[in-house]
C-alpha cells in the first residue's frame, strides 16, 4: 500500500478523505430490447387468377320449371285419358250387359210364347178331335136311323129325281144338294190335264155351319194334281148352310166331272 501511495500524484486525495459524492438515482432499467425476429423472405405471390364468368342460370331454372310443368301436365292428361278409357269400358260393359239382359228376356218371352202356342194347339186339336168324335157318333146314329127307315116298308111312289141333275125336283133337299154342287163347281180350278167325262166322287164330312172337317177321295180316279184341285174346291169356303138347316147333312157325296152336262150321274 505504501508503494501505491508513493506513486500517487500530489493532488491525490485518499479515498478515505473524500466526501462521498451524492448518489444520483439510478435510471430505471430499460427493458431489454428484443431483437425482432428476422422475417423469412416473402415468397413470390402467385398472380391472382381471373375467375371465369358465372353462367347465367336463369334460363336453366326457367327451362327446369317448364319441364316440370310439362311433366305435370302430361301426367294430368294421362290420368284424365286413363279415367276416360275406364269410363268408356264401363259404358261399353253396361251396354253389353243391357243387350244380354234384353236378349235373355226375349228368349224367355219366346219360350213362353212357344209354350202358350203349344198349349193352344193342344187345346185346339183336342177340340177338333172332340168334334170329330161327335160327328162320327152322329154319323153312326144317322146311319142306324137310315137303316131303320130303309127297312120300313113304304107305299110305292114315283122315283124322285136325283138332286143336282137338272131335274124338276123342287124339294128343299134337292135345292140343298144343288147349292152344294154349284158352290164347289165355282170353287173348282180344273187342271187342263184332267180327261173329260171322268167321274170323281168326293165324300166330305161337315159340321154345323158348313165347315168341312174331312175329305175322302177314295172314289176319285184323278191324278194327284186333280185330287188336290177337288179337295181345295170343297174346303175353300163353307158349304151352303143358311136356309137349309132342316135338311143339313153331315156327310155329303159330291161328284166332280167335266163337262158336267155330259157326265153320267
Amino acid at each position: 500500500m505504501s508503494a501505491v501511495l508513493m506513486s500517487a500524484p500530489a493532488n491525490f486525495v485518499p479515498a478515505s478523505k473524500l466526501e462521498p459524492a451524492p448518489r444520483t438515482a439510478a435510471p430505471p432499467p430499460q427493458p431489454e430490447k428484443t431483437k425482432a425476429p428476422q422475417q423469412a423472405p416473402t415468397p413470390p405471390q402467385p398472380k391472382p387468377q381471373t375467375e371465369p364468368p358465372k353462367p347465367d342460370t336463369r334460363d336453366t331454372e326457367k327451362a327446369a320449371r317448364m319441364a316440370q310443368q310439362q311433366a305435370e301436365e302430361k301426367a294430368k292428361q294421362e290420368e284424365q285419358e286413363r279415367k276416360r278409357k275406364e269410363q268408356v269400358l264401363l259404358e261399353e260393359k253396361r251396354k253389353q250387359e243391357e243387350i244380354e239382359r234384353k236378349e235373355r228376356l226375349r228368349q224367355q218371352q219366346l219360350e213362353q210364347q212357344k209354350e202358350l202356342d203349344k198349349i193352344r194347339q193342344q187345346r185346339e186339336e183336342a177340340e177338333r178331335k172332340r168334334k170329330r168324335e161327335q160327328e162320327k157318333l152322329k154319323q153312326i146314329e144317322d146311319m142306324k136311323k137310315a137303316q131303320v127307315a130303309d127297312a120300313t116298308p113304304t107305299p110305292a111312289t114315283k122315283p124322285a129325281v136325283q138332286a143336282g141333275n137338272y131335274g124338276v125336283d123342287n124339294s128343299l133337299q134337292a135345292r140343298y144338294k144343288l147349292a152344294i154342287q154349284q158352290t164347289v163347281d165355282s170353287n173348282w180350278n180344273r187342271p187342263d190335264s184332267l180327261p173329260a167325262r171322268v167321274m170323281c166322287h168326293v165324300t166330305v164330312i161337315q159340321i154345323v155351319g158348313g165347315e168341312v172337317i174331312n175329305v175322302d177321295l177314295t172314289d176319285c180316279p184323278f191324278d194327284q194334281v186333280g185330287r188336290r184341285s177337288v179337295e181345295a174346291a170343297v174346303t175353300r169356303q163353307p158349304l151352303p148352310y143358311t136356309g137349309f138347316e132342316t135338311v143339313f147333312q153331315r156327310q155329303v157325296r159330291i161328284p166332280f166331272c167335266y163337262p158336267r152336262e155330259e157326265c153320267a150321274q
